[in-house]
Parts: C-alpha cells; sequence; structure tokens
C-alpha cells in the first residue's frame, strides 16, 4: 500500500486531497494545525490525524517515521494562504520555515514532494500567465511563494520536487478559509439568502477558475512529472459576470449584480488571471476536466445537499 502525508490536510485542497487518496487506497496521515482546516472537512477519513504546526513536522511524526513505512509522496498545503493575512513577516516566516521542514523531510524519508504555489506571483503581468514570465509580487503571501519555488528548484538536483502554481480554485469544503473562500462561494451565499450579488463594477474581470476536483488530479499527474513548478488552470478565462450566470442557472435565481467601485488599487490587486497550461499539459500531464458551469452545478448540489 502506497503512504501519503498531506499537511494541511484538513484544509480546503488538502482535504479534498486526502480523502481521494484514501479512495485510491493509499494510507494516509495528515498534519494539520486547524487554523483554517476544519476536521469536519475529513468526514469518514480512516486515517491518522496529527493537530500541528508543519514548523514541528520531524518531531510531530517522530514515532511515524521510527517504525513507519517511509512515506511514498508528501503533500504540503499547510501555508498561511491569505494574501491579505495582517502580519507580512509572519506569512514569510511561517510559510518558508515550514516549507524547509517539508523539504528536510522529504529528503531523508526518499520521498517525492508536491507543494502548492500560486499565481498570484504573477500579479498584472501579461495574459496567459507563463511559469518563466517576470514576476509580479503583490503579497507577502506571492513573496513566500516565490521564495519557494527557488529553494524546490535549488533542492530538486537531488529529490524530485513538483511546485503547482494553483490558479482560482474553487470547490466543496472551502467554507473554512473564511473571507479567501471563492468567490463562487461568497456570491451563492448571498444568492441563496435572496440577496443580489456584490460585484466590482462592471463585472468585467477575469479569473482562470478551476474545479478543486481538477485541482486533485494535478497533485496526483505531479507524483509522475519531472521536477519544477507548472501552472494549474483551465487556459479559459471567466468574467464576475459570467459567475454569477453560472450561479444563477445552478440556483435556479434570476438575481442581477450590484456593481459597486473597486476597493483596491492596482499596486494590492490582481485584476486578471488566466493560465498558460502548455507546459502543465506537456510536462505534467494534466489538462483539466471540469467545464465551469457544469462544476458550479456540481458544487452547488454539494453546498446546499
Amino acid at each position: 500500500m502506497a503512504r501519503a502525508l498531506v499537511t494541511g490536510g484538513a484544509g480546503f485542497i488538502g482535504s479534498n486531497l486526502v480523502l481521494e487518496l484514501e479512495r485510491l487506497g493509499w494510507d494516509v496521515v495528515v498534519v494539520d494545525n486547524l487554523q483554517s482546516g476544519r476536521r469536519e472537512n475529513l468526514q469518514g477519513f480512516r486515517g491518522q490525524v496529527i493537530e500541528g504546526n508543519d514548523l514541528e513536522l520531524r518531531s510531530l511524526l517522530r514515532d511515524e517515521l521510527r517504525g513507519g513505512q517511509p512515506f511514498d509522496g508528501i503533500f504540503h498545503h499547510g501555508d498561511i494562504t491569505d494574501p491579505r493575512w495582517p502580519d507580512d513577516s509572519q506569512v514569510l516566516e511561517r510559510n518558508l520555515k515550514g516549507f524547509g521542514e517539508v523539504v528536510s523531510l522529504a529528503a531523508e524519508q526518499g520521498s517525492r514532494l508536491v507543494y502548492a504555489s500560486t499565481a498570484g506571483l504573477y500579479g498584472n503581468g501579461p495574459t496567459p500567465m507563463k511559469e518563466d514570465q517576470p514576476k509580479q509580487l503583490l503579497t507577502a503571501y506571492g513573496r513566500s511563494k516565490l521564495k519557494m519555488d527557488e529553494v524546490a528548484a535549488e533542492a530538486s538536483k537531488s529529490q524530485p520536487i513538483v511546485g503547482l502554481r494553483y490558479f482560482n480554485v474553487f470547490g466543496p469544503r472551502e467554507a473554512g478559509k473564511g473571507r479567501p473562500a471563492s468567490m463562487i462561494y461568497h456570491l451563492a451565499q448571498q444568492m441563496k439568502q435572496g440577496k443580489r450579488p456584490r460585484l466590482f463594477k462592471w463585472g468585467e474581470q477575469i479569473r482562470d477558475q478551476i474545479y478543486v476536483k481538477d485541482v486533485v488530479a494535478a497533485n496526483l499527474r505531479a507524483l509522475e512529472a519531472p521536477s519544477g513548478a507548472y501552472n494549474v488552470g483551465t487556459g479559459i478565462p471567466t468574467s464576475f459576470n459570467e459567475i454569477v450566470a453560472a450561479l444563477n442557472e445552478a440556483l435556479g435565481t434570476s438575481l442581477e449584480p450590484e456593481y459597486f467601485d473597486m476597493p483596491y488599487d492596482s499596486t494590492s490587486y490582481q485584476a486578471n488571471t488566466l493560465a498558460d497550461t502548455t507546459l502543465a499539459e506537456k510536462k505534467l500531464g494534466f489538462k483539466a476536466r471540469w467545464n465551469f458551469r457544469d462544476a458550479v452545478k456540481d458544487y452547488m448540489a454539494w453546498l446546499y445537499r
């Protein structure tokens, strides 16, 4: 039986990955400090959940590492992921120290390492966004992820490491993220209450919206991919207005958007995201399968079941 460690495994993407790995027959160990993760995200999970911070990962896993089978794969989703976290220094220190611990553990175990990076490090650069284009860092979160990519590139000279630059992920089990949860989630909550969905003027901003089930598939593909950092998106632009249209269709509503002035400027707000998926298709062997409107319907059926 293959064995996996998932840090942040009670969080949004992590929990979806954990449940799929277990469904596929993996023995899975979860480490999560439950800051934004929720135990209910792992309902039905039969494996071990260790509550703690990945800054002390090896000490938390001491008993597991002494007598247990080495991890075939380590999936790292245990970072601070809120781009508007109030303490920049905390984001940088927490994310980089935690990643260093994970990289060291993977080297000791001889494990393949897959970690979450972000499309946020492209900022307001040209679209479609390519892995090698100049970076434009708008947040401490983006800076931490770029530094992690640099650490991974150096470490990958001697161990297999794949970074996945997620675009705008949405889907089941994201509610625990709070404010950083997807627009699909927040707008659905408004519309389910009969409120008009509120959008920045005039709803024409675009996002590369990717369903979490596709993101889980990308993580599994990454176990077989050459080391590197890859975009994980659809390559298809979706405007905020199109999100509202898809939600109206899925929820059986007919609510018109309420537009309001943009509260951010270009120094802190990523106006558009769109992935160039060429490298991911070629090297990662990944191409998103979920059509946006079908994904929204699937998500709403789960969210309001």
